[in-house]
């Protein structure tokens, strides 16, 4: 099969799943075009299998923004077109659906006929979807897609509940590649970060409101008084400089390590004892499940999909957003408990219930579903 990928290229959630998601339908023998304006950062190995096209975007000063949509639409129309593709993923609504819908438009008038599926990651319907200025091409270009997915029942719920959208969801959650993402020998670099064998709480995102630092270093301040204890903080966005003289108010600086984007993750992880994952919205929480592919147990919140993928008491504990004081006597159970080992061992069970091999082939599967419907 000829499939085309247009997605965001960056550290973000959708971006990560589906460059992997290319990335092994390649490794299967599928012939996969990733379209989007650079390289996607884990786009990083040589497949035959795999081509990438960049939209180029014109810089003309009549535009105070460059027009992106219109740009990817024109090279979506030309990789279909040129590349014989058989079908369209788009990840993320907005812009990629809509360009989509466009493009198949313009082949239709020259008799090709693209089928488009459309996977909603998030923030494209929690947050920026019920937008205003843009919930009616959020909702049409939903609705034209000839097949529609979310990583999870409770983005799939949102969805229905926020648009008025009249076509069958799939969820097909979001997966982990065990083969990359397990626990590493990283001795020397725990000695490193931690000479005095201290217990280490670890947090990955992209530093936006909605991930709730200050809740990670709020946790972290009360279990360091409890227990030797080092903060590693994975990523970067708008609120890193907030939370860098956040932890200098709380005093807790000296112990609180702020990494930056790291495409390795899991060296860090592989000598982290607990995950934290506050978040006030997360449609699946994928950071989650790569800290237990390397068998760390996860205190987090209970928004939007998390409760899916972290089973309470088992893979390690789930509260209410905003509720410190839980997360940190959830934290102290863990790191305290003589149990801890049995707690990583749950982390990695359940992860394995969402590898790769599981969950790639419910997407062929949703690929042949759609592709058999416009055959009727």
């Amino acid at each position: 099969m000829k499939i085309g990928i247009v997605c965001y290229p960056t550290f973000g959630g959708s971006g990560v799943v589906a460059t992997e998601l290319g990335k092994a339908l390649a490794q299967k023998g599928h012939q996969v075009h990733f379209i989007t304006y650079t390289q996607p950062v884990r786009l990083n190995f040589f497949n035959e299998n795999l081509f990438f096209h960049a939209v180029y975007v014109a810089n003309y000063p009549l535009f105070q923004y460059p027009p992106y949509e219109l740009s990817l639409t024109s090279k979506i129309v030309d990789v279909i077109k040129y590349e014989k593709l058989d079908l369209l993923h788009v990840h993320y609504a907005i812009p990629h659906a809509s360009a989509a819908y466009m493009a198949k438009q313009i082949l239709r008038t020259q008799g090709i006929e693209i089928p488009v599926i459309t996977t909603l990651h998030g923030t494209d319907i929690t947050l920026v979807g019920k937008d205003a200025s843009f919930e009616p091409v959020v909702t049409f270009s939903i609705n034209e897609s000839d097949g529609v997915s979310t990583v999870s029942q409770s983005l799939k719920d949102d969805t229905y509940r926020h648009f008025a959208i009249n076509k069958d969801i799939e969820v097909i959650p979001n997966f982990i590649d065990l083969e990359r993402f397990k626990k590493l020998e990283k001795s020397h670099f725990k000695k490193a970060i931690c000479p005095n064998d201290e217990k280490v709480l670890t947090h990955t995102s992209n530093f936006r409101k909605v991930k709730r630092i200050q809740d990670v270093l709020a946790v972290f301040a009360e279990v360091h008084k409890v227990l030797p204890s080092k903060l590693l903080l994975v990523g970067d966005g708008p609120e890193r400089i907030n939370m860098e003289k956040l932890a200098r108010d709380m005093d807790i600086a000296d112990d609180v390590r702020f990494l930056g984007k790291l495409d390795a993750v899991e060296e860090v992880l592989s000598i982290s004892d607990v995950f934290l994952m506050p978040s006030e919205t997360e449609s699946f929480g994928l950071a989650a499940l790569e800290a237990m592919a390397c068998e760390v147990p996860v205190i987090s919140s209970n928004a939007g999909g998390i409760p899916e993928l972290n089973v309470h008491g088992f893979s390690g504990f789930i509260s209410q957003v905003g509720d410190i004081e839980d997360m940190v006597k959830n934290t102290l159970h863990i790191l305290q408990s003589e149990h801890l080992s049995q707690f990583k061992a749950n982390a990695l069970a359940r992860a394995r219930e969402f590898d790769l091999s599981a969950i790639l082939p419910r997407y062929e599967a949703f690929y042949e579903k759609v592709l058999a419907s416009l055959l009727v």
